[in-house]
Order: structure tokens, then C-alpha cells, then sequence
């Protein structure tokens, strides 16, 4: 009879949160052009939530009968208002909905203080989503340890780390998962891998950081090798290449030499030559190794030429003037730098979704964003030299060396017409909010596309808040025709 009771409170208390009369608190959730607001009851929302109650301690009902009105911008609507019913209801089916939806759900409870609903939620994704949460192990580790409040989904992803590597390096998400984390695992003496499989995840790891890059090492020039090592140079010193065979040394480290250092290189040939592996003959061996070696090191001739820009959008003339802004200087100054510009994304090609973008730009630095605007002449961009991030919460990255820019000319050799911004305020200067693309600042070049949308959709725009100029003459939303991501190297 209890849980009658209790049951039949909950649904008229939810009949409270669905009528139109008595509310006196509204709630604009949400951030342009995506944002609902919805109706309340402050008694409610006091003895609920914690955070609530300090908003509304300082947001005092008013004797004129004006309603109290409060803001929410870091929950999307469609999270709050599961969340609010929780809050009246005092229920949640989490089978109705999907795994990236709990999380979401995790999150916005957390920024309520709903302390109860924490926990339960944290040990309902260990328990029934396991398999997901290996497979998108970089999310998952993200998100608990950017709050101390997610403690049991800190401990399952120390545990995953401690006792199954090979399910992080076999997982989908694995080359996402942040230079932190992979030295975390290398560095584990009771990991059930060898050192060849941990090199081999290694290079892997770092191809992907610089999807320009072959996987085949013979077609590298030598400023290939130059980003492969500056990639995976904190990774060397953690590698046990002694405990390779001589053929594992040649067949799978000899290739990349030029991306260790020139000492470490010296001694690890003098070693699998000098050094008996096998108990085969000592000299076959060693005249096997140094064949190898030689037909390595012919077949490495590269052409150390810098390649065209791969882009349907702007030309090597802009390459060149992004060059000098990327090293701060005047358009009538001489280059010190062209850079080469290898292309991440496209979005005719790769998809025009915040999913999309986030899966092969997150974890990746130094990064350009060409965006060509629909039914226009312009261009519009951003340099962001940190890494993009995937985030729910919190989502600005602080640096001092961004910038946005735009081109409008007819003719797209045509580099007159432009507009370079400096960010002005660096704490704003990226913004990696998990519903946006290639986006700049508080507002200064934000590319939407909402849960699952494209950026196709007439709901992007520029407005100066965070940067020095506003690079478009309107601040009116726009559409995507074509976007494209690349990756910079000297």
C-alpha cells in the first residue's frame, strides 16, 4: 500500500509540473537559437535541488507578481525537462533512453546537485553498458575526471587501464584517447601485451593524430617523420625495444628510426647486431639484419617536396597568408613559414554533424577551419593551435594565440578582401561544446548544428564578443556549403 501511495504522489505531482496555473518560476534552458523555457514551482525546485536553491535565493519572487526567471545555458532542453520530471516525479526509466543521453543526464545532474540521482546513474552505465563504455573509453574518462563527483566511473576506468588494455587498444574510440592516457598504459608493468604490440598501438595512435600521413613509412618525406616524431616523443623513452627480436626490430621499428632520437637509433642497431636473440647462427642472422636494413633505407628515398592544399575552398595564395597571420605577421611582410596544410575533414565527404566533426578533429592540435558559407561569396576560418575537445560542460579552452578571419570575393584566388581577428578575451577563445563545430569564442564564429544536425541547417553565426573584430557585416545565421579541417606542420 506504501508504494501506492508513493506512486500515486508522484503522478499528481507531475500533474502539478503539467498545468498551466499556480507555476511562479520559468526557466529559459539552453543556448540560441536552441533554447525552451519551461514553467516551475519555486517550493519544489528549493527542496529538490541545491543548486536551484542558491539561484533562487538571490532571484527572490517580486511583490509586483512578476514571475522569478532563471537561466540555464549549459543543459539542452531535452536533458532538463527528463530531469525536471525526475525533480517532481521523483522517477527515471533510464531503458528509455540512450547511453549518450544517461551521460548527458549525468552531467546536467551533477550541475544541479541532485546527489541522489548521481550515484544511481554512475552504476547504472557500469553495470548495463560495459561493452559501450569500453568502446568509447576517451568519452568516458573525460567526463569523470573533469568532477570529483563521478568517483565510481573514475575507479571502472582505472580498472579497465590496470586489468584490460587491449580492450582500449581494440576499441573504436582508441585513437581519440588522449596522449595522457595512452602513456598511462604503457607505462603499466602487469599489462598482458608485449612491447611489439604496444609499438604497434603506439604508431597507430600517432598516424591518426596527423590523418595526412601514410601508414606505409616508405612514402614518408622527411617532414613526415619530423610530425610522427614530434607526435610520439614523449611515448620513446617508454618503449622496451631491447625485448624485440632482431627480425621484430627490423620489420617494425627500423622503418621509423628517424623518428628516435639519433643516440637511442645507434645503439639499438649495435645492439641487434652485436646481440644473439635466437639460438639460430649468430652471423645468418646478423647478415639477414643488415640486408634488410640496406633494402630499408633505399627503398626510404622520398620526395621532400611540400604537396598543393587539398581543398575545394581556398587556394594556395590563402595558405600563404594564413602562414604569416599563424606567426603574427603583416600581410606585407615577408613569409617566414609556409606551412603545409593536410586535410582532416570535409564535409561533403566525412558528414556536416557535431558527431562528425568531434570524431575526427577531437584530441587534434594546430588545426585551420575553412568554412564556405551557402547562397554567398564568403570564407570564413579560425586557428586554433590546442586541441579540440569533446565537452558537455565547461566547454571554453583557454589560449592566446587563436584567431578568426573571413574572406569575401568573388573570385576565390582574390586574398584582398579579408578580415583577420586576434582573440581578445583567451579564456573564451575555443569553444568545444559538444553541439557545435569548428567554433571560436563566446559567439565570434559559431558553428551549430545541435544534437545530430547539420551544419547545413540555417542556424550558425558570428557576433564579436570574444575576439577583436566582427568578421562578417551581419550577425544573421547563415548555412554551410562546404567545410574543411586541416592540420598544419612547418
Amino acid at each position: 500500500m506504501a508504494s501506492k501511495f508513493l506512486s500515486k504522489l508522484s503522478q499528481n505531482l507531475l500533474e502539478i509540473l503539467d498545468d498551466d496555473e499556480y507555476y511562479d518560476v520559468t526557466i529559459e534552458v539552453g543556448n540560441d537559437p536552441y533554447v525552451k523555457v519551461f514553467r516551475a514551482h519555486m517550493v519544489i525546485l528549493n527542496y529538490r535541488s541545491p543548486y536551484l536553491r542558491r539561484i533562487l535565493s538571490t532571484n527572490k519572487k517580486k511583490n509586483d507578481g512578476t514571475l522569478t526567471h532563471i537561466k540555464l545555458p549549459n543543459i539542452l532542453p531535452e536533458i532538463f525537462q527528463i530531469i525536471l520530471r525526475y525533480i517532481y516525479g521523483g522517477k527515471l526509466v533510464l531503458k528509455e533512453y540512450d547511453i549518450l543521453d544517461i551521460i548527458k543526464i549525468l552531467v546536467a545532474a551533477n550541475e544541479l546537485n541532485l546527489q541522489d540521482l548521481i550515484p544511481y546513474l554512475q552504476l547504472f552505465l557500469i553495470r548495463n553498458k560495459t561493452s559501450y563504455l569500453e568502446q568509447n573509453f576517451n568519452l568516458i574518462y573525460q567526463t569523470s575526471f573533469e568532477n570529483d563527483s563521478f568517483l565510481d566511473l573514475q575507479k571502472f576506468c582505472t580498472k579497465l587501464i590496470s586489468k584490460q588494455p587491449e580492450k582500449i587498444f581494440n576499441s573504436p574510440d582508441f585513437t581519440s584517447i588522449s596522449e595522457k592516457i595512452l602513456i598511462s598504459l604503457i607505462q603499466l608493468d602487469d599489462r598482458k601485451i608485449n612491447e611489439v604490440q604496444i609499438w604497434e598501438n603506439v604508431l597507430k595512435w600517432g598516424i591518426a593524430q596527423n590523418p595526412g600521413l601514410s601508414s606505409d613509412p616508405s612514402n614518408y618525406s622527411n617532414d613526415d617523420f619530423i610530425t610522427l616524431k614530434n607526435t610520439l616523443q614523449q611515448f620513446i623513452p617508454f618503449i622496451k625495444f631491447t625485448d624485440f627480436t632482431s627480425k621484430e626490430f627490423v620489420s617494425k621499428v627500423f622503418p621509423y628510426r628517424k623518428i628516435i632520437p639519433e643516440d637511442l637509433q645507434d645503439n639499438l642497431i649495435k645492439y641487434f647486431l652485436d646481440h644473439d636473440h635466437s639460438k639460430s647462427n649468430k652471423k645468418s642472422e646478423q647478415q639477414q639484419t643488415i640486408k634488410t636494413i640496406k633494402k630499408i633505407d633505399s627503398n626510404n628515398n622520398n620526395n621532400n617536396k611540400k604537396k598543393s592544399i587539398d581543398s575545394k575552398i581556398i587556394t594556395n595564395q590563402h595558405v600563404e597568408l594564413i602562414s604569416k597571420w599563424i606567426d603574427k605577421l603583416e600581410i606585407t611582410d615577408e613569409l617566414k613559414n609556409l606551412y603545409e596544410f593536410k586535410l582532416i575533414l570535409r564535409g561533403s565527404r566525412d558528414g556536416f554533424t557535431p558527431e562528425k566533426f568531434h570524431e575526427f578533429c577531437d584530441n587534434q592540435s594546430n588545426t585551420i577551419s575553412i568554412i564556405k558559407l551557402k547562397d554567398s561569396n564568403e570564407i570564413l576560418g579560425g586557428y586554433n593551435p590546442i586541441m579540440w575537445q569533446f565537452k558537455i560542460y565547461n566547454i571554453y579552452s583557454e589560449t592566446k594565440d587563436s584567431f578568426i578571419f573571413s574572406f569575401n570575393n568573388n573570385n576565390m584566388k582574390d586574398i584582398k578582401n579579408h578580415i583577420l581577428s586576434r582573440v581578445k578575451n583567451k579564456k573564451y577563445a575555443i569553444d568545444n561544446n559538444f553541439i557545435h563545430g569548428p567554433s571560436f569564442g563566446q559567439e565570434d564564429l559559431q558553428i551549430y548544428g545541435g544534437s545530430k544536425r547539420s551544419f547545413n541547417d540555417r542556424t550558425s553565426h558570428c557576433k564579436k564578443i570574444s575576439y577583436e573584430k566582427q568578421i562578417r557585416k551581419t550577425e544573421d545565421h547563415f548555412s554551410i556549403e562546404e567545410y574543411e579541417i586541416f592540420q598544419i606542420y612547418k
